[in-house]
């Protein structure tokens, strides 16, 4: 029925026609066209329609920041990877290079000159490899490493580690492990233990305990040499582990920068071909339904342009603002002026925005029953650590940071550099001959100049301005672990 006829036949115009003087208004929408006159009769609408519009570009814009920090740890993983696997003379990677199905050795004692990473250990030399099992299984063969404590954390596309072959899990003896890609049904050889993979491509971030330099050199190098990857085609047959082939396409650059620098559109397509390849967990189907309403998920195409003006305009900045998002409230816990890295490290479930964190701060870190790393850069007042003054940590007799394996705290300048001092000491712990106190507890002295000769051994050469400090205990006992050992303040004494 026309919209004019209801306006006419109603009552109220049959009833009140002289009162309400709606003679004129009969005329007036009898030249109106029908869209004007629907218009006019429903001014009123219009303000509702904005703001559901402005809903619904809200729940797109959020949904948009959530699926960008979903897929980032993907994205820099695949980064990674192509550049730890590029062997394109001087590529990014350094040490850390080698073809897949190959491992890279790092083996560097570092010392004040060492600027390559940020905070680097000198507890453990590196073992890294990208694993590609879209053929074929590999097998990982690990010798007898004769009580020397090592871990070889296996990490999927999406940053979780699924397995950790290593002293804390496997034991010290010799093995060989065939890891196998997902749907992989053939048959196991004798003698070897199956690992399976979530996804196809595989980054093994492997430690090894050194002690100094010269244990570097003689037991840990030639350990790493026998830490062996062989296709399961190749088992048995003489192999040489192939050399890394020039990859011109490889990203250049900091892969978080290179993630920022991405545009939304390629961005989210990079997102879209990657969950084609390497399949999301089961656990993730709900926010997956969710991203393919903005284009995101297997099989969809992004295309920023689709969105509303107002979406768009939101969405302008939105690579830096995660950048800034993501390198924020990273350490959820707080104790005696540490920062805890603890609850959800090395697997997480359906935390995406801790996943990201850790993805963008430290790409490849350990479960917590591998290693534990807290942080600290002020005393017990909430001070920054300067070294104009002294500290000292005190542990009560038998409440040494608890350690299955073994423990470290390591002095760095503001750059996360290490300190150059007279003693060439980088870090000290339970490896280092601390001297007890009479009770049976120990001081470790954190200062610039020394303590007095006869306190040198539990000596932490400081710089002569700011520094901070990171305590890594490998292989933490469950006290560490569940939170019933509070650590230790380092409390100013001048």
């Amino acid at each position: 029925m026309p919209f004019f006829s209801l306006i006419y036949k109603g009552k109220s115009i049959d009833n009140n026609l002289n009162q309400l003087n709606c003679t004129r208004m009969i005329k007036k929408l009898f030249l109106l066209s029908p869209l004007a006159a629907i218009l006019l009769s429903c001014g009123g609408s219009t303000a509702k329609k904005a703001a559901e519009q402005a809903q619904q570009d809200s729940v797109t814009v959020q949904t948009v920041k959530e699926a960008y920090i979903y897929g980032f740890p993907l994205v820099v993983m695949d980064i990674s990877r192509q550049q730890m696997t590029d062997g394109t003379p001087g590529a990014k990677g350094g040490g850390m290079r080698a073809a897949a199905n190959s491992f890279a050795n790092l083996s560097v004692f570092p010392d004040a000159s060492f600027t390559d990473v940020v905070r680097p250990n000198v507890d453990t030399y590196y073992s890294s490899a990208w694993l590609d099992l879209s053929k074929e299984p590999v097998v990982l063969s690990l010798p007898d490493t004769k009580g020397r404590y090592y871990m070889m954390p296996m990490l999927d596309m999406y940053t979780n580690i699924f397995a950790s072959p290593g002293t804390r899990t496997t034991g010290n003896g010799k093995g060989d492990f065939l890891v196998t890609g997902p749907g992989w049904t053939g048959q196991i050889p004798a003698g070897m233990k199956q690992i399976e993979a979530p996804t196809a491509s595989v980054w093994i971030i492997g430690r090894t305990q050194v002690n100094s330099k010269a244990d570097g050199d003689k037991v840990v190098v030639p350990l790493q040499k026998q830490y062996k990857l062989t296709p399961l085609s190749a088992w048995g047959k003489p192999y040489t582990a192939p050399k890394p082939e020039p990859n011109p396409s490889a990203p250049k650059g900091f892969p978080n920068a290179v993630v920022e620098q991405m545009s939304l559109t390629d961005y989210f397509n990079y997102v879209n071909k990657l969950m084609a390849t390497y399949p999301a967990p089961a656990a993730d189907k709900d926010v997956l339904d969710k991203f393919a309403a903005i284009g995101v998920g297997v099989g969809k195409t992004f295309d920023l342009s689709a969105l509303s003006p107002n979406v768009q305009t939101a969405l302008a900045n939105l690579p830096k603002e995660i950048s800034a998002e993501l390198i924020k409230n990273v350490f959820p816990q707080k104790e005696n002026g540490w920062d805890m890295l603890l609850k959800v490290m090395g697997t997480y479930g359906t935390n995406y925005a801790q996943r990201a964190h850790i993805a963008f701060i430290g790409l490849g870190a350990n479960l917590l029953e591998d290693a534990i790393y807290p942080l600290c850069s002020v005393d017990g007042d909430g001070n920054q650590l300067n070294g104009a003054n002294k500290y000292v940590i005190h542990y009560d007799k038998g409440q040494m940071p608890p350690a299955n394996a073994f423990w470290s705290l390591t002095m760095y300048d503001p750059k996360g550099h290490l300190v150059a001092n007279p003693l060439n000491r980088y870090a000290i712990g339970d490896r280092s001959s601390l001297k007890t106190n009479a009770d049976g507890s120990v001081d470790i002295y954190l200062q610039n100049t020394s303590p007095g000769k006869d306190k040198e051994a539990n000596w932490l050469p400081a710089p002569t301005g700011n520094f901070n400090l990171a305590l890594r205990v490998y292989y933490p006992k469950q006290a560490m672990i569940d939170g019933s050992w509070k650590i230790t303040s380092v409390k100013k004494v001048q």
